[in-house]
């Protein structure tokens, strides 16, 4: 580091290489196993970061917008059929997905710019555009991953309720408002203990590059908020979505071998 400015070598990334070998071994101490899910974090976060870097740099460069906007196209698309590895047991969980994280993206940036927050530059757009989507995709996965466990296991009360004349929407009310509380919980937490028991990383970062803390603050504020936002309508939209697919037109439950013909078929 020299006057307020980061210069960060290939060699001092190496030497932090060091904490991995330590967590290799308390894995392998404890019997784990999680040294190799270890490595490959490594590895694929090295390759990844590093090709994000010059494509960030491209951007950069070409200061285009359109690129912004196909760079957060393919965040989505990715972010969706990560998710969708978590909500294995939701029936065709990518299209909820996929509408949900675009949705939120667009819906937070957009009032972002509008209220004149940030200015449309690919500089602002990139990495705030990037914490949406990756905090959207999170709480989204969390989400269907809790619905689709609160399905099967209240499978016979949302019979029961469909007997008496419920329609699905409200059969399902339950397990798709603790599959949205289970998606926002997080974040809402950290948000309480930000500046108590943590410092986040937007905050960390501009202090490391010299910035004042608190313009620091200031930013970092606007980002929680941010996400905020747009965890609870990722959450909440892929959970109005995903709750669907468990039932049939005619408002009856779908078996389990009926699910997995309907997210085959997705």
């Amino acid at each position: 580091m020299n006057g307020g400015a980061i210069d960060v070598s290939l060699t001092e990334v190496a030497a932090s290489l060091v904490l991995v070998v330590i967590a290799v071994a308390i894995s392998r101490r404890r019997r784990a196993g999680l040294e190799q899910d270890i490595g490959i974090a490594v590895v694929r976060s090295f390759v990844q970061l590093t090709a994000i870097g010059f494509v960030i740099t491209a951007i950069f460069d070409v200061d285009s917008l359109l690129l912004v906007v196909a760079l957060l196209a393919v965040m989505v698309g990715f972010g969706a059929f990560t998710a969708r590895g978590r909500a294995r047991h939701v029936p065709g969980a990518l299209t909820p997905l996929l509408i949900a994280l675009a949705l939120s993206a667009t819906a937070t940036l957009g009032l972002v710019l509008a209220l004149g927050i940030f200015p449309a530059t690919p500089r602002y757009l990139v990495p705030v555009g990037g914490m949406v989507i990756g905090n959207a995709m999170t709480a989204s996965a969390v989400a269907l991953n809790r619905l689709g466990d609160e399905m099967r296991a209240e499978r016979l009360r949302i019979e029961g309720m469909l007997a008496l004349g419920a329609t699905s929407r409200r059969a399902a009310e339950p397990a798709v408002r603790r599959a949205l509380r289970s998606g926002t919980i997080a974040l809402v937490d950290s948000t309480k203990t930000t500046g108590l028991i943590f410092f986040p990383g937007t905050m960390v970062g501009m202090l490391l590059a010299g910035a004042e803390p608190t313009d620091a603050v200031r930013l970092q504020l606007i980002l929680l908020y941010v996400l905020l936002g747009a965890v609870a309508i990722s959450a909440l939209v892929s959970t109005t979505l995903a709750y669907r697919n468990f039932f049939t037109p005619a408002h009856q439950l779908r078996d389990e071998l009926e699910a997995g013909q309907v997210r085959s078929a997705r």
